[in-house]
């Protein structure tokens, strides 16, 4: 799964990794992205501007929006048949954007968990296979949510857990954004896991574990 991620990198170099893309010209880096928060993603409405969305989807027919608290991520194996995400798999496609990713592993015989910091050997921003919805609340206000695709681990993930996000190559944007209608067969080539040649991770303090801290001390390797 993933349950927390990083954007920090400041806006220009943002641009550079999505040039083809309308981006907000400012934004506060975030060490430490937490379900239910804002997460900048670019949604395939046809427009190619990244906007906030909530974190935790909340689909458009749901009664509660407290269903959006148990669809921050999408089991990628099964899109194209679960009632919250096969509409969204369809229709409604977005890229996620990031620059790592936190995972937890279980250090045996105890029931501690150590926090992981995940990221590209780059250094880079990139982005998560999302989806998205809109939903109304009585209000008559419009409430946009996304929730992060995931896959199996690779090489590198499986040591620290057996899920990971699905991270996009850039030449598969365009095909992840197309505003048509796509079927599962179009679409699962792309839900797989990055190769771990090209990411790194290591353990970080127990900082992350709370969302309160949002700080640049939650991503340097632990003492």
């Amino acid at each position: 799964m993933c349950g927390r991620f990083t954007l920090t990198v400041d806006p220009a170099e943002l641009k550079e990794a999505f040039e083809d893309y309308t981006l907000p010209k400012q934004y506060a880096p975030r060490y430490n992205v937490a379900p239910s928060q804002p997460v900048l993603a670019i949604p395939n409405d046809g427009l190619n501007k990244a906007d906030f969305f909530v974190w935790g989807l909340i689909p458009s027919w749901a009664k509660d929006p407290a269903i959006g608290s148990r669809l921050i991520n999408a089991r990628g194996e099964t899109l194209g048949e679960k009632p919250s995400f096969r509409g969204g798999y369809k229709y409604k496609r977005c890229l996620i954007l990031a620059d790592g990713f936190y995972e937890w592993k279980s250090r045996p015989g105890t029931k501690t968990k150590i926090p992981h910091f995940i990221h590209l050997k780059t250094g880079k921003p990139f982005a998560f296979a999302g989806l998205w919805d809109e939903w109304n609340p009585p209000d008559g206000s419009i409430v946009r949510t996304c929730t992060i695709v995931t896959t199996t681990a690779n090489k590198l993930m499986a040591p620290i857990h057996d899920r990971m996000p699905v991270i996009l190559k850039p030449v598969d944007y365009a095909q992840w954004l197309d505003k048509a209608p796509q079927t599962p067969q179009n679409l699962n080539p792309l839900i797989k896991p990055f190769p771990a040649e090209l990411m790194e991770a290591y353990p970080v303090s127990a900082l992350v574990n709370s969302p309160a801290n949002e700080r640049a001390e939650c991503i340097l390797p632990a003492n």
